[in-house]
């Protein structure tokens, strides 16, 4: 449990280093943006397949369709929590307009919006971290958090809040990664059977953020090329992470 409230720390305090650049930038440099997401959602695919989905295939056992099948069941059952929670939840992707605003009709202020969707994403990161307790995928994790803490920041900005505020929020909103890795490592703590399927879990909520929300939102600003490469460059660092550390 202390190894998941550091690796949970982690990544929540270089969230907060990522927005405290804030204060050193001008503007709302949107290549930065499209740039940040494209690595975080290259991060995120990567450690879903090297530090979730191989180490519980290895748990389930190799060669069987039993094995898959329960791989699946969890993989599938973190797909259908976040899209509950992104059916549930009002919230705006960073760098879109008002209007794309997705979950209830409710009317609340754009930062609020930005805000919900961050903690979203945010919570099957800390989720992985907890469950797999391995230092390469914290450091991913919190490496990825350093621009997308600043992205978040420069998004707050540009929706009418000051420097601080801006820094405030992005940081807060990771918040949820100490708490949900402190689930995670609670969880398999009670049943170590857990463990392989709160994996495949953590990697079908991370795999469906990606789709569903970093992709997407990075290709709709100017450059998208800037998220190929963002992409390219993430997987390949949990990558080398991961071969590095593993």
């Amino acid at each position: 449990m202390e190894k998941a409230l550091y690796y949970g720390l982690l990544t929540f305090f270089l969230t907060g280093l990522g927005a405290s650049l804030i204060f050193l930038t001008r503007g709302n440099p949107r290549k930065f943006l499209c740039l940040s997401l494209g690595f975080a959602g290259g991060v995120m695919v990567s450690a879903s397949f090297f530090s979730l989905i191989l180490p519980s295939i290895k748990i389930f056992g190799e060669g069987s369709i039993i094995s898959a099948l329960k791989l699946s069941f969890g993989f599938i059952l973190g797909v259908a929590i976040l899209r509950l929670l992104d059916i549930i939840t009002p919230h705006l992707h960073p760098g879109v307009t008002s209007l794309e605003k997705e979950g209830p009709a409710i009317q609340l202020k754009k930062s609020v919006l930005l805000f919900l969707a961050v903690t979203i994403h945010n919570i099957p990161e800390g989720l992985a971290v907890g469950v797999s307790l391995t230092l390469e995928l914290a450091l991913a994790i919190g490496i990825q958090n350093i621009p997308e803490g600043l992205a978040l920041a420069l998004a707050f900005r540009a929706a009418g809040l000051s420097k601080f505020q801006s820094f405030f929020y992005g940081f807060v909103s990771a918040i949820v990664e100490p708490i949900f890795s402190l689930l995670g490592a609670f969880l398999i703590d009670i049943s170590k059977f857990l463990l392989p399927y709160a994996m495949s879990l953590a990697a079908g909520a991370m795999i469906f953020v990606v789709i569903e929300e970093i992709l997407p939102t990075a290709q709709k600003l100017e450059n998208p090329d800037f998220a190929s490469l963002g992409f390219g460059i993430g997987f390949l660092s949990m990558l080398i992470l991961d071969a590095g550390l593993g």
